[in-house]
């Protein structure tokens, strides 16, 4: 398995506990009401799971189960799966912190980076992506 994908799997794991921990807070707040600012760490929950373990998850996934190729680059220009992998987690923290202490432009900021990282993730694995009816080269 590429090192890549090992960091962002164990990345993702890391991002759901946290986010279940949250959820949990949250939800056990809902039945014994015990700190109602608590109900802050929504955009937090919903982001630590949705982005830091689905998406996350999906991009080691997908990065190690594509078509690989034949040459000494098996997996094509792997720096953009390493800058993808940076951009999504600084901007998950940047959208986290943003969130929590009432900051627009830090959430904006965050979430521009995530985008960034989609589009690099894309742009490395785009060319990995091949129809059934042409042979793995």
């Amino acid at each position: 398995m590429p090192r890549l994908t090992i960091w962002m799997v164990r990345t993702s794991l890391l991002h759901l506990g946290i986010g279940f921990t949250v959820g949990m807070l949250m939800f056990f707040n809902k039945g014994i009401p015990f700190d109602p600012s608590l109900w802050r760490l929504l955009p937090v929950h919903i982001e630590m799971v949705l982005l830091g373990w689905t998406m996350q998850l999906a991009m080691g996934a997908a990065f190690w189960v594509l078509p690989r190729f034949s040459e000494r680059a098996r997996y094509g220009n792997e720096r953009l799966g390493w800058l993808a992998y940076v951009l999504l987690n600084t901007g998950l923290a940047i959208f986290i912190y943003g969130s929590l202490s009432s900051g627009t432009l830090l959430v904006f900021v965050g979430r521009c980076l995530e985008l960034t990282s989609v589009f690099c993730f894309a742009l490395m694995i785009w060319s990995r992506v091949k129809p059934l009816s042409q042979s793995a080269s």
